[in-house]
């Protein structure tokens, strides 16, 4: 068990690493700085570099929740975190918002912010209108998982290092 444990924090923390990462590389590089790259240069970020991105996103984001809820199972604390520590007197409360704020976010990725991608992006079909709207709507789930970060890695270190 010490084996898996360990195991699942690595690629626990590699895969957190990833997500968060791309994450923040949408939101405070990639995002603002589009309207800087001219019109005949811009199908190389919407044909090339963003599809790549969101493909190690979305399956960093997956990897990232699955090996938490793992090492969580492993170290017998699951049920504790998910109850945001009702049922052992609130010392695994940290951990929990941590547990739910990642779920959440990881709900977000895959559910709104990748099929209004594979609208915005032209992978799948759609008119102009609804690319445009689909653009904004991922946007703004994007932006929402990157304030919901903050809370998020805070929770997760202050369970190991002091709430």
């Amino acid at each position: 068990m010490e084996f898996l444990a360990f195991l699942f924090r690595y690629l626990h923390i590699l895969s957190g690493v990833m997500w968060i990462g791309l994450l923040w590389y949408f939101n405070f590089v990639q995002i603002p700085n589009m309207p800087k790259i001219p019109d005949e240069q811009k199908p190389a970020i919407s044909k090339v570099i963003a599809p790549a991105a969101l493909f190690w996103f979305r399956w960093a984001a997956m990897a990232t929740v699955i090996t938490g809820l793992l090492l969580a199972g492993v170290n017998h604390y699951i049920l504790e975190a998910l109850s945001l520590g009702i049922m052992d007197s609130g010392s695994s409360t940290p951990i929990g918002i941590g547990m739910w704020l990642g779920i959440i976010m990881g709900f977000n990725v895959w559910f709104v912010i990748w099929p209004n991608q594979k609208r915005a992006l032209g992978i799948v079909e759609a008119d102009a209108d609804s690319k445009k709207a689909s653009a904004r709507t991922a946007m703004l789930f994007s932006r929402t998982n990157t304030m919901l970060s903050l809370p998020m890695l805070y929770c997760m270190a202050a369970q190991s290092h002091g709430w």
